[in-house]
């Protein structure tokens, strides 16, 4: 569905901005949409998001077919003419693909950000091995049945889909089901649909509980040997249940300070709330389903917090890479959580973690990836912080721009123009690629919704 919103909004991991119906540009997003979380590409619309009435039907059709004709193997596409604000607009729909896909010429692209990135050798070769696994949350359930749908949790999951989108939802619900892949075409419940809207999910997929430990100390074992813990919950249902469960059982066990901020007392629990939330949010969403006899655990310790999800982590995604990279192993129950608005904005989740726990004086996350666990640790010690030497080798623009971002979080390009009235838009450019050529800052977004964060 074609919005003012998507179009507002940008180019993003799942929406790209084609001007003119051009062979090259359309087989790369095809390639790339297919390989990662599938998207849209509208053709006829300039940088800014506005239809430019220059790319028809006819044209799109044929420009399309030469596009397909360049993808090893071949990526199924369906497409529509749209007319926006008076323009018509081609939009062409790409799935995900259970299959690694290449250009003729070799190349593998995957969709970045807002952005086609051609990938290595290694990545192709852990992108090729998740595609080998199949699709396994489009898969239907042995055994489960459409009853077996909580109606009341879809009835919610609508409401808030509406509300995200702006518009009524004009499909029968079982229609809507099967769109997003919560039905297959025959009406059984797939994995996605069950976990989320699943009256009992784990009577069928055991493995998508969670567990939550309360130790009293840093260590899981206590004197003599004794578990360690004070509190043990063990938490099942709907995906958004868990979540909201799991996330209530952190808060309670949460310390609440205060900190004195000129005449305000302002209350600071023990954990940024959001950078708690993400760490849970993508355990649920990325974890791997396949794997039995592990469900997702949420450790509390006396000096730390730990999300651990079974499963490594997906694709080309590593450690070192996880800031700017994104790709999602189930990408119908992320799509499910976004619409639900669980997750705030796709890909830049992990992004914020870091800027939240570091505002807060704490250390940044510890990733830590094996085969078949990732573990987010999120540390409750309070960092005092040192200038750095980089900070002595900078202009008094610069400086100006980090002090800001401290205090605010961010900095886009027009704020940066703002506190530097005086100096020319280009000047203020360089300076802000300078810091993030440097690794001081992290450049988010593209064009218009770019945004500089600390690193």
């Amino acid at each position: 569905m074609i919005t003012s919103t998507v179009l507002r909004s940008g180019p993003s991991q799942l929406v790209e901005y084609l001007p003119e119906a051009d062979v090259d540009a359309l087989s790369e997003t095809l390639v790339a949409f297919a390989n990662s979380d599938g998207g849209t590409a509208l053709l006829g619309v300039d940088e800014n998001g506005r239809p430019n009435g220059r790319v028809f039907p006819d044209e799109a059709e044929v420009a399309l077919r030469a596009a397909e004709a360049r993808c090893r193997p071949s990526v199924q596409v369906r497409w529509e003419q749209v007319e926006m604000t008076g323009a018509a607009v081609v939009a062409v729909h790409v799935a995900r693909s259970t299959e690694l896909h290449s250009l003729g010429d070799g190349r593998v692209l995957v969709r970045m950000g807002a952005e086609n990135r051609p990938l290595g050798g290694e990545a192709i070769r852990q992108l090729a091995a998740t595609k080998s696994s199949g699709d396994f949350e489009g898969e239907a359930v042995p055994g489960a049945t459409r009853a077996d749908l909580d109606e009341a949790i879809i009835a919610e999951f609508i409401e808030k889909r509406e509300e995200r989108q702006r518009k009524r939802l004009t499909a029968g619900v079982d229609e809507m089901l099967v769109e997003i892949g919560a039905l297959d075409a025959a009406g059984h419940p797939t994995t996605a649909g069950l976990l989320l809207f699943g009256r009992t999910p784990q009577q069928f997929i055991p493995q998508s509980g969670l567990v939550f430990v309360k130790f009293i100390g840093t260590e899981p074992r206590g004197e003599g040997g004794l578990p360690g813990y004070g509190r043990r919950e063990e938490i099942g249902g709907p995906l958004a249940r868990i979540i909201e469960t799991a996330w209530e059982a952190v808060w309670e066990e949460m310390h609440v300070g205060a900190v004195v901020k000129g005449l305000q007392r302002e209350e600071r629990t023990e954990y940024p709330p959001f950078a708690v939330r993400e760490a849970l949010v993508n355990a649920v969403c990325h974890r791997d389903y396949r794997l039995k006899g592990r469900r997702i655990e949420i450790r509390m310790f006396a000096d730390r917090l730990e999300v651990i999800s079974p499963g490594g982590l997906p694709g080309f995604i590593t450690v070192d890479n996880i800031v700017e990279e994104h790709f999602s192993r189930n990408p119908r129950i992320v799509s499910g959580l976004f619409q639900w608005a669980y997750i705030e904005e796709l890909g830049l989740g992990i992004d914020r973690m870091i800027e939240e726990m570091t505002q807060a004086g704490h250390p940044p996350p510890h990733f830590k990836a094996t085969p078949y666990s990732f573990t987010v640790a999120l540390s409750n010690a309070q960092v005092r912080r040192a200038t750095p030497a980089w900070e002595k080798v900078m202009n008094e623009r610069q400086a100006r721009a980090l002090e800001y971002i401290r205090e605010h979080g961010q900095i886009t390009n027009r704020e940066y123009q703002q506190l530097c009235p005086d100096v020319t838009p280009e000047t203020l450019r360089l300076d802000l690629s300078d810091l993030v050529n440097r690794g001081i800052l992290l450049r988010v977004g593209a064009k218009k919704g770019t945004y500089y964060i600390m690193k």
